[in-house]
């Protein structure tokens, strides 16, 4: 069977070998009989598997004990409300850095649990910018800074992590697992599965134990990560499918040499597709140099008019999912860990060969 070229920001691509390896198991998982989907969460097989899982992350982001790492769900929008619930304690408010969409969402939801005080936004760049930490007004008291690493949408990164004397707070949904973090330098780290980890349904948090059992007495007991850490993840029925698949995308990983090795392929594919962009007068990305992401990589074309003839032709090329956010319209190619290199060559050369019949 013929494969297209997936450039979703999310449900995103996965990597074949995983995807080989679960259809082999979908009738009779391990010779039990059954698929994984239909064995109790309690179960010695579900369990082992949950345990591997934490172990290869922990090796794979070099995690120590003193991080507790929970397998939830709800996706990384629900965490935008554990986050305060969890660590505003008796403090009256947390800081947050505004740089695109995201960050705006997890303000918005912070706001019902506490003062926000924004430290600093780019919102008058049209979000293509990462502000000069220079100008951050941080407040002394905040019970965490919280910030997004990655704007999915807008396509645009921190090259540095904030230095703070408060917990940090990252959501990486679009990063985890991209490239190696220093996670000793974060109170909490967040990420929903469907980009670099695994299937939607499964959301990734790392956290300092010394900042569990400090949650609002009003916090449900499924956004309170002391109750998933005390019942190892599984307080209620986990995702356990999209679990087994994120165990075996990080077997995977480590196949490929580590985070370090994903680095080197994804700062080379974004290169790439960068330089397409950078040596066309055809072709424009609206990010400065110095913020733009390697995992979304937005651009446009010179006549927007062309933009349905170029996804409806890019889509009969076996190039699919490349239409820009509703928010920001033109052209996104999301290019996670599992989307091949081989990929961003097709999609070059797409470029090239579109603008060469329309330009």
């Amino acid at each position: 069977m013929s494969r297209s070229f997936n450039f979703c920001a999310g449900p995103a691509a996965l990597p074949e070998p995983v995807l080989e390896i679960a259809r082999e198991d979908m009738l009779n998982w391990h010779g039990c009989g059954l698929s994984f989907m239909e064995m109790s969460h309690r179960s010695p097989e579900v369990v082992g598997v949950a345990e591997h899982a934490e172990r290869t992350l922990r090796k794979l982001l070099s995690i120590t004990d003193d991080y507790a790492v929970l397998f939830l769900q709800g996706g990384a929008s629900t965490q935008f409300s554990a986050v305060p619930l969890n660590l505003l304690g008796d403090s009256l408010g947390a800081d947050y850095v505004n740089t695109g969409q995201w960050s705006k969402k997890a303000i918005a939801e912070a706001k019902r649990f506490g003062a926000v005080n924004v430290v600093a936004s780019s919102e008058e760049t049209q979000f293509s910018t990462i502000p000069d930490p220079q100008l951050w007004q941080l407040d002394s008291d905040a019970a965490y800074l919280h910030f997004t690493p990655n704007e999915t949408i807008g396509g645009v990164e921190f090259s540095w992590v904030p230095q703070v004397n408060v917990p940090l707070v990252g959501d990486m949904s679009s990063t985890i697992l991209s490239r190696p973090v220093a996670v000793e330098e974060y109170g909490a780290i967040y990420a929903g599965a469907q980009k670099n980890i695994g299937p939607a349904g499964l959301t990734l948090v790392i956290v300092r134990r010394d900042l569990l059992g400090k949650a609002h007495a009003l916090c449900p007991a499924m956004l309170n990560w002391q109750t998933a850490d005390e019942n190892d993840s599984m307080y209620n029925t986990p995702p356990t499918f999209s679990l087994y698949l994120a165990a075996l995308v990080f077997d995977w990983l480590e196949e490929q040499g580590g985070l370090t090795a994903m680095e080197v392929l994804n700062r080379r594919k974004a290169e790439k597709l960068y330089t397409a962009i950078d040596s066309s007068d055809f072709y424009a990305n609206p990010v400065e140099l110095a913020s733009r992401s390697l995992m979304n990589i937005p651009f446009t074309l010179a006549d927007a008019n062309l933009d349905k003839a170029f996804l409806s032709e890019s889509e009969a090329a076996g190039l699919l999912n490349l239409k820009g956010h509703r928010s920001v319209g033109g052209m996104r190619a999301s290019v996670y860990n599992a989307v091949p290199e081989a990929a961003v060559d097709a999609l070059i050369a797409f470029m090239q060969g579109f603008e060469a019949r329309h330009g």
